[in-house]
């Protein structure tokens, strides 16, 4: 035999690991040349060399005048969406256990360097990203008034030099704020392909969106308010009134700036808290804001940010299409500590990582209203349930909480729609040799699926987990009854003594456990089964990541085909060949018209090919065993016949409950020696800005911080 046919091929593993390099290499090469490109369109030679060459080759007759910006700007990010898609389904079927390591070399701009209001704790990486993006737009402001100062456009006969300046500043300022828009909509874009890229997720990006967000605001209100001062102070205040046919109108500018401050205006901290319904419906007007803006910059200033809201737009609509069925929930806990456990049948294909959320409806509270939970479940221990536990801390709360122990025990439905779940895309606690955990109130609940995660990689893989401490702050002894999440549902084998887990347990306003609470009993409520209701599965099912790749590409594609027939065949021969202008709102209009109804063609048609095979190989609900322990109290004594008692035993040996104190971070953290120690804290803002101080303050080098938090 020839010696060559003995040599043994690449594994198989190796080939797709170099691919996945391979890709992550093309999509940092695509966005810095993106970003190359935002820092050269305010220059000189990008307006007088660049733009006319741009414009004769990408301007044709079939894509028109936002040729040029749909190429540089807008290509480059649908591109690097739709690769990313690949990227992810290659990584998530070839799931490393330790592939989260390398961060441990980013520890260091991972640590916090800055834990003050109103910005919350900043990273070293993202303080770093800050200023680059600061001396972006100082770049820009300042090369766009060289350039314009050094060509004054005089906008009427006798109009003084110091006046077009003025008009210049203001003009740039709204230029200088739509490089904030650009990125404002990447951050809330939940089943994002882009963020898991760089280790983010849509909730831990929300303050970038509120960052941006504020910018832009602030870069609008002056350009609005300076042109209110320039068209006084030259005597032109009607065209603050003027729609014109062929230029950019001025009228739908104010109205997207008047509905902007409104949106603005209620998500000032203070009225999102105290009145979150109101900062929540009037968010919505961002439908209306984005259609004046794009009526008032015109569709190729347009393209400049089109990438962010085309993709937005395309997540929004799956959301919708996933919230159109009703989730089969099978069972539901009410505990005494004002908290409801509910479990709904999922399909065992849909797989999440601990600390994952969804949003839930129940129109029977909130036909409009929709709610972030963390899951409690973990996917790969309960294939067929997920759970989540929801504390009283809120109206739409304290009413399902009313609802649920207002009923009997076996009643026939309750109708719940659910958008998720979103999460990380793998577990990178993992990664740590220690876990501390810190948790005030209800955010223990993430905690819970984390430790369920180390429970099943502890049975189920020969790589190390980390020792787990939980440090878990109660206001009320009744409230202890969360710990008890950590138990099993009846049937499903774990078991908490297999893991190196110690729980530190406060009840910060009682000196002593109560005897009234510690007696209580929860209620157990089945839900009996219904044909119209679904078990939870994924969008497009375990493909998903293939699918939303598919649909990105399809409707651009479609976005581009119908934009060029629609420019060719129509508005070209009008432009070209007779003696009007076609409308310049118009054309943004069509435009609009076109992004969503390629959006809502291709995701529709995705996911009711999904849909359908998925109805073909569905298996038959299963009706899962509700648990029937009761969670009121680690010392109170129940029959045994109620208790999964190993378990039990093995969290009651676990925990240490103290009384009238609260947890001391400072002294508990730096009594940690291990030399890689990570440092989860879910909570109110003060303990989880004590605990960050206490992590960057350079005494404990072998501390590595990180927040989950849903107070924005």
């Amino acid at each position: 035999m020839d010696s060559r046919t003995k040599q043994s091929p690449p594994t198989n593993g190796g080939s797709k690991k170099s691919v996945r390099a391979g890709l992550r290499l093309l999509l940092l090469v695509i966005f810095v040349g993106w970003i190359m490109m935002w820092i050269m369109l305010p220059v000189k030679v990008y307006k007088n060399v660049w733009t006319p060459k741009l414009n004769v080759k990408l301007n044709s007759k079939f894509i028109g005048s936002q040729g040029a910006n749909l190429v540089i700007f807008t290509f480059p990010i649908m591109l690097i969406a739709a690769l990313s898609c690949v990227y992810l389904h290659l990584e998530s079927k070839h799931a490393d256990n330790h592939k989260e390591s390398s961060r441990s070399r980013l520890a260091v701009l991972r640590r916090p360097v800055l834990v003050k209001a109103p910005l919350g704790i900043v990273t070293s990486m993202e303080l770093l990203f800050s200023a680059m993006f600061v001396a972006l737009m100082i770049w820009s402001l300042g090369n766009y008034l060289y350039v314009n100062y050094q060509h004054l456009h005089m906008h009427k006969v006798g109009e003084k030099v110091w006046q077009a300046k003025f008009r210049a500043v203001f003009l740039r300022l709204g230029y200088v704020g739509n490089i904030s828009w650009a990125f404002l909509f990447f951050p809330v874009t939940r089943g994002s392909s882009i963020l898991p890229l760089v280790g983010l997720t849509s909730e831990s990006s929300v303050k970038y969106h509120i960052w941006l967000g504020h910018i832009s605001m602030v870069l609008f209100a002056l350009h609005s308010i300076g042109f209110f001062i320039y068209w006084g102070l030259t005597d032109q205040m009607a065209d603050g009134l003027e729609w014109s046919k062929d230029y950019v109108s001025n009228v739908a500018g104010e109205i997207a700036w008047v509905v902007s401050l409104a949106m603005w205006a209620t998500s000032i901290p203070r009225v999102r808290r105290k009145m979150f319904e109101l900062f929540f419906y009037t968010h919505y007007l961002y439908i209306v804001y984005l259609v004046f803006y794009l009526l008032h910059v015109g569709i190729a200033y347009f393209c400049t940010i089109l990438p962010g809201v085309f993709l937005f737009l395309i997540d929004r609509f799956l959301r919708f299409l996933q919230s159109q069925k009703r989730v089969r929930l099978v069972s539901a806990r009410v505990l005494p500590c004002e908290t409801v456990e509910l479990n709904f049948s999922k399909s065992p294909e849909l797989h999440y990582s601990p600390t994952s959320m969804v949003y839930i409806n129940i129109p029977s509270i909130s036909k409009l209203q929709w709610h972030p939970f963390t899951v409690t479940s973990n996917s790969n221990m309960e294939p067929d349930t997920l759970s989540l536990a929801i504390k009283c801390g809120g109206s739409w709360s304290e009413n399902l909480y009313k609802k649920l122990s207002s009923i009997s025990c076996v009643v026939d439905r309750l109708d719940v729609s659910i958008e998720g779940p979103y999460g990380p895309n793998s577990p990178h606690f993992l990664r740590h040799d220690v876990l501390v955990m810190v948790t005030g109130g209800r955010g223990i609940t993430p905690m819970i699926s984390i430790i369920k995660e180390v429970i099943f990689r502890k049975n189920t893989s020969s790589n190390a987990t980390p020792k787990l401490i939980l440090i878990s702050a109660f206001k009320k002894s009744a409230d202890l009854g969360m710990l008890d999440l950590l138990l099993p549902i009846s049937g499903t084998p774990w078991d908490l003594s297999g893991i190196n887990l110690q729980i530190e347990a406060y009840v910060t306003t009682e000196n002593q456990e109560t005897e009234s609470t510690a007696k209580l009993n929860p209620q157990t409520i089945s839900f009996k089964p219904n044909v119209h209701d679904e078990p939870l599965t994924a969008t497009f099912g375990p493909n998903s990541w293939l699918w939303l790749g598919v649909v990105i590409t399809s409707s651009f594609i479609m976005f581009l085909l119908f934009l060029g027939i629609l420019t060719r065949y129509y508005i070209y021969p009008i432009d070209k060949n007779t003696e009007k202008v076609y409308h310049y709102s118009g054309r943004a209009l069509w435009d609009m018209f076109f992004v969503c109804i390629c959006i809502a063609a291709a995701a529709s048609g995705a996911f009711l090919w999904n849909k359908k095979n998925l109805s073909a190989n569905r298996v038959q609900n299963k009706d899962i065993v509700t648990p029937t322990m009761s969670p009121a109290g680690l010392t109170t004594e129940y029959p045994i016949q109620e208790l999964e008692s190993v378990p039990r035993q093995s969290l009651a040996q676990a925990t240490n409950v103290h009384y009238g104190s609260r947890p001391d971070l400072k002294n508990i953290l730096f009594n940690c020696k291990d030399s890689n120690v990570g440092v989860l804290v879910c909570g109110p803002r003060k303990m989880r800005h004590e605990a960050a101080k206490i992590c960057s303050s350079g005494l404990a080098e072998n501390l590595h911080f990180e927040a989950i938090s849903f107070n924005w």
